[in-house]
């Protein structure tokens, strides 16, 4: 039987890479360069398809829960679907939910920035979603497996890229240093959510359906140490970090950018392509 916490846990990833996509898509025909500004849209796709396999996992899940469970799980489902009289899909999950309805981390709902800004963050998070999906390939739920099976291919791509143009900036002219190491004061604060493991994270990490990211941050912080040191960047000497998204408290950022991105879906309820 599913349980509300494998619900919750898929909407989370879903929530990650559907934010992240956004913030990236913001470039799309901005970016520095063409075969940049290309780049960086690819990725936002190979995100948003990775959301929309989570997504229409989740909407699955939450179909097929007992009646005593999907009370707990209304929690995280749109007002605006129960009048549709039909059962619930990926699009409801990704455009109609309120802001504390996501899962998302911090770090992916920042405002895109300038090219460096955007260069770390992927960085950062192309770096935990390796070390995720490597591991979530081993998930005794086929269905997570064979999404983060897919989806590695693609973050594997995503983390060199990102990885090359964190030591052409780092590395590079008087501008290029100073911009990147002010994304990394503004950024770093907030990579240190990526490892505190929620209550669903611990939960289907101990019947192995998910991850308790908590003992991947060595390892990640030894990938970022040694992209670094490439780069001619410190690592920021910060104790204190931002958390709460996984628990549905957002920054100020994160409404103005739901607003957009679900003006289409809320202007045309039920709409479809």
């Amino acid at each position: 039987m599913q349980t509300i916490h494998l619900f919750t846990y898929t909407l989370h990833l879903a929530d990650n890479a559907m934010i992240l996509a956004q913030r990236n898509s913001e470039w799309c025909g901005h970016g520095p360069v063409l075969e940049q500004d290309i780049a960086i849209t690819n990725i936002s796709l190979d995100l948003l398809g990775q959301a929309k396999n989570f997504y229409e996992y989740a909407a699955k899940l939450y179909n097929e829960l007992p009646a005593v469970e999907k009370e707990k799980a209304d929690l995280y489902v749109p007002r605006l679907w129960k009048s549709f009289n039909r059962e619930l899909n990926e699009d409801d999950l990704a455009f109609l939910r309120d802001e504390h309805q996501y899962l998302n981390i911090l770090l992916v709902e920042l405002p895109k920035g300038d090219w460096a800004v955007t260069i770390l963050r992927q960085f950062f998070f192309s770096a935990y979603q390796y070390l995720l999906y490597t591991h979530l390939r081993e998930s005794k739920d086929e269905q997570l497996a064979a999404i983060a099976e897919k989806s590695l291919k693609e973050v594997t791509y995503h983390l060199r890229w990102s990885s090359e143009w964190v030591v052409r900036l780092g590395d590079g002219t008087v501008e290029s240093n100073n911009r990147i190491n002010q994304a990394l004061n503004d950024l770093w604060p907030f990579t240190g959510e990526l490892f505190i493991a929620a209550g669903y994270e611990k939960a289907v990490a101990e019947n192995e359906t998910g991850v308790d990211v908590s003992i991947h941050q060595n390892r990640w912080l030894q990938r970022v140490s040694t992209v670094f040191e490439e780069a001619t960047l410190k690592t920021p000497a910060v104790d204190w970090m931002q958390s709460g998204g996984k628990q549905g408290s957002h920054t100020e950022h994160f409404g103005f950018m739901l607003s957009e991105m679900q003006y289409l879906q809320k202007t045309y309820p039920n709409l479809t392509w």
